[in-house]
């Protein structure tokens, strides 16, 4: 398969843009798209819920309606929370398109199916409308993003042979991680012969910002940043065409930017010293959230979760106490750990599969 439109081997993904209190922070983000841009870059990710919303008014604001159609790829999502009937989806697949500014989208994707998500969309007529809307032109490639086991990910390429791509979580960190299973959900993509786009290459910042024991490893190499190595471990692998990056600032996209131009293959030296620091990662005691904040939105008591499990691991892992404060502060307007009820809503989202309900009892514990 050919996309013969995409510059580069690195997308932007919106969801984790430099903020203002609760607001987009525009004129960072302008910088960061325009110096995107100009590096020979055009791939930008989005969904509706992402940053609440925002993201597809920024991707208009900064994107759509300064530059040509032609010199961008645009790739949004239809999210489970936004339909829960066939009648719904084309009116809202129009609306995202209205909010970005476009009139097609080139890349298209169920978003985050997993076994639930997947009997949802084939059985309400999800995937034969999207197809539908490919015909139309409205929608140039058809796709998925997946979180769930390897064989979910067979059954549903089975069912729909139409699909053109797969979006997977994969880094060096979760190739035999048993919620995610990296390896395998990849190895079942190149069995159908599906190109894939990956997310979640620096695990959400973890791969970026390494323990001490960890970052020395990379640090006595000397050849780039830790969230380099992450990026290039994947850029190797056969059958991937785009990488995601959640890039939050300019010193990330600068530093993507570096090594994303012509990605070189890690050398023997450098994979021992991944395989290194993933066994040290694998014996800290953190918890592997991601940040993606689909926990966040419905959550009764108001519990920003991602930001707990932040600040906890930062205690963990650096020892750091004044984390102790930031979690005051995280809890001082919004719900504590504590005061989690166990409605299970957050549980439900998770990329990751995280247990929350446990892991709130286990950060009210640490900090309360």
């Amino acid at each position: 398969m050919s996309f013969e439109k995409i510059k580069g081997k690195l997308g932007f993904g919106m969801m984790r843009l430099p903020m203002q209190g609760q607001k987009v922070d525009l004129e960072q983000t302008k910088q960061m798209v325009d110096y995107f841009m100009s590096q020979g870059f055009n791939y930008f990710d989005t969904a509706h819920p992402y940053i609440g919303g925002q993201s597809e008014e920024v991707i208009k604001e900064l994107l759509t309606s300064r530059y040509p159609r032609e010199d961008y790829i645009l790739a949004n999502k239809l999210s489970n929370s936004t339909w829960e009937e066939k009648e719904e989806i084309r009116p809202q697949i129009e609306k995202q398109l209205e909010i970005c500014g476009v009139d097609y989208f080139d890349f298209f994707l169920m978003h985050a199916q997993n076994a639930e998500r997947f009997i949802k969309y084939r059985d309400k007529g999800a995937y034969d409308l999207v197809f539908e809307m490919k015909k139309e032109g409205k929608l140039k490639h058809v796709g998925l993003s997946f979180h769930d086991q390897p064989e979910v990910l067979d059954e549903i390429l089975r069912t729909y042979p139409e699909i053109e791509f797969v979006q997977i979580q994969y880094n060096y960190l979760d190739l035999d991680d048993p919620n995610v299973k990296s390896q395998g959900c990849y190895e079942v993509c190149r069995k159908h012969n599906k190109p894939m786009i990956v997310m979640e290459p620096v695990k959400g910042g973890t791969l970026a910002n390494l323990p001490a024991l960890a970052g020395e490893v990379f640090d006595k190499l000397d050849n780039g940043t830790a969230a380099s190595y992450a990026l290039r471990y994947v850029a190797e692998k056969e059958g991937i065409f785009m990488i995601l990056s959640g890039m939050s600032n300019m010193a990330q996209v600068e530093d993507n930017l570096s090594f994303m131009k012509e990605p070189q293959p890690l050398s023997p030296q450098e994979h021992e010293a991944v395989k290194t620091v993933t066994d040290i990662l694998k014996q800290q005691e953190t918890i592997a959230c991601t940040a993606c904040q689909y926990c966040v939105e419905g959550c009764p008591m108001d519990i920003l979760i991602p930001d707990l499990f932040h600040a906890y691991n930062n205690l963990q892992v650096f020892d750091d106490q004044e984390q102790r404060q930031v979690y005051d502060g995280l809890t001082d307007l919004n719900g504590k750990a504590s005061e989690c009820i166990a409605c299970g809503q957050c549980e439900g989202q998770c990329p990751q599969n995280l247990e929350i309900i446990d892991l709130m009892v286990k950060v009210a514990q640490t900090f309360e």
